[in-house]
């Protein structure tokens, strides 16, 4: 019988769960198209608010409250293992930030010494039968990949643009947000303002029409941005299910297949409960 489990895309969940396996002396590997989770897992802000993101009981909201309490233990466990900060702080049991690039990192270190193999290649068609577990974590990207005898969720890319101001460390305090407009912090001083959202595919273009309104809609929230200039403007694409509510995580029945993808703007908050979920269910099938 096999013993490999194969994560199909290395962004932060699919790391994550890879890690948490790896955790458990499994055999892992990970395929990913592009530099490791290049793609959306970086690109996010980091914002961690699901009181502010969802406003009424949902399995959204269930989800993301379940996750930040996961979020200070998981931060803990990884950055003592890897030596990496991540830029993590909380202003209350529901509000926090935390660098997705850095996160990424120490997921991609953490990884690294515990032996997950690394496929840096576009894996297009999987036959799970040669595997113990396979997880499809994949993003946007998910529904593109051919799975032996199932049938994989729709996703689609939804564009997003964030801007990037250099500030004094500390000049923002808290997050603030009104409706789709939010500032953050890093504590190096890099201040992000977001964002929009377009149904327009995988259109890579930074349109600056659309930088310029997250711009004054930014300023209004925290005016000091009125007169500063954006050091960086950049895109990424949230991956949101054609069908049904809430992301996919689990198992699709009668399969040794793991669905973990469709989290649209909540993947960085759902990193800690997804990867719990989905390698605690695929030890527990071993």
């Amino acid at each position: 019988m096999p013993r490999e489990v194969l994560i199909v895309g290395g962004g932060l969940i699919g790391s994550s769960i890879a890690w948490r396996l790896a955790q458990k002396g499994a055999q892992v590997t990970i395929a990913d198209a592009g530099n490791l989770g290049g793609e959306a897992s970086p690109a996010g802000a980091g914002m961690l608010s699901p009181g502010a993101e969802f406003d009424k009981p949902s399995a959204w909201l269930d989800l993301g409250l379940e996750s930040m309490r996961l979020y200070p233990a998981f931060v803990e466990e990884l950055q003592a293992e890897t030596g990496i900060d991540v830029d993590f702080r909380m202003f209350s049991p529901q509000e926090g930030v935390v660098d997705p690039a850095a996160l990424l990192r120490a997921l991609h270190c953490a990884c690294e010494a515990r032996k997950v193999r690394i496929m840096r290649e576009r894996v297009t068609a999987v036959e799970p039968r040669n595997y113990a577990a396979v997880a499809v974590a994949a993003g946007a990207w998910s529904a593109q990949l051919h799975v032996n005898n199932v049938t994989l969720p729709a996703v689609v890319p939804i564009k997003g643009h964030l801007i990037g101001f250099q500030l004094e460390p500390g000049a923002l305090g808290p997050t603030r947000r009104l409706g789709e407009t939010y500032v953050l912090q890093r504590s190096s001083g890099f201040l992000i303002a977001g964002s929009n959202e377009q149904d327009i595919g995988f259109d890579r273009t930074v349109d600056l029409g659309v930088c310029e309104d997250i711009h004054r809609r930014a300023a209004q929230l925290f005016p000091p941005l009125e007169h500063a200039t954006p050091v960086k403007r950049w895109i990424g694409f949230r991956p949101r299910l054609v069908e049904g509510d809430g992301p996919r995580i689990g198992r699709v029945e009668g399969t040794n297949v793991w669905l973990a993808y469709g989290h649209y703007r909540n993947g960085i908050l759902l990193t800690p409960v997804t990867a719990q979920r989905v390698a605690d269910e695929i030890r527990a099938s071993a």
